[in-house]
C-alpha cells in the first residue's frame, strides 16, 4: 500500500474511532437549564475518564456522571463519600432526551455540604 494511501486510511480510521468518544464527553448531549436530583447512591464506578453513580430517586434508577478523579478531589469529594447508601443531591444538566435518566452533575450536595465539580461553569 502506498504511504499516502496508508496515511489517509489510518487518519480516517482514527477519526471514525474518535467520534463516539467526542459525542459522549463534554456537554453537547445535555439539555439547557439546570436540573436537580435527590436520591440514594446504589452503585459507584469511580475513575477515569469520569465517575458514574447509579442513583435511585423517586422509584427511578438514574445515571449521574460526576467529575474525573482529580476534579472530585479538587472539589473536596472522596470515594468514601460517594459509596452506595449515601444520600446525595446532584445538580447539573440532564440528558437532552427526556426518556434518558442521565444527569451530568456540576455540583454534589452531601450532608448539607456543597461540592462544586465545575466552578468555572457557574
Amino acid at each position: 500500500m502506498p504511504a499516502l494511501t496508508r496515511r489517509l486510511t489510518l487518519g480516517c480510521l482514527a477519526a471514525a474511532l474518535a467520534l463516539p468518544a467526542a459525542a459522549h464527553h463534554g456537554w453537547r448531549w445535555t439539555a439547557d437549564g439546570n436540573f436537580e436530583l435527590t436520591g440514594t447512591i446504589t452503585a459507584a464506578e469511580l475513575g477515569n475518564p469520569h465517575g458514574v453513580l447509579t442513583v435511585e430517586a423517586n422509584d427511578e434508577i438514574w445515571t449521574v456522571e460526576i467529575g474525573q478523579p482529580w476534579r472530585n478531589e479538587r472539589a473536596g469529594l472522596t470515594d468514601a463519600m460517594l459509596a452506595p447508601g449515601a444520600e446525595i443531591t446532584a445538580q447539573g444538566h440532564r440528558h437532552a432526551d427526556p426518556e434518558a435518566l442521565v444527569l451530568k452533575a456540576e455540583r454534589i450536595v452531601i450532608g448539607g455540604q456543597t461540592y462544586d465539580l465545575y466552578p468555572d461553569r457557574s
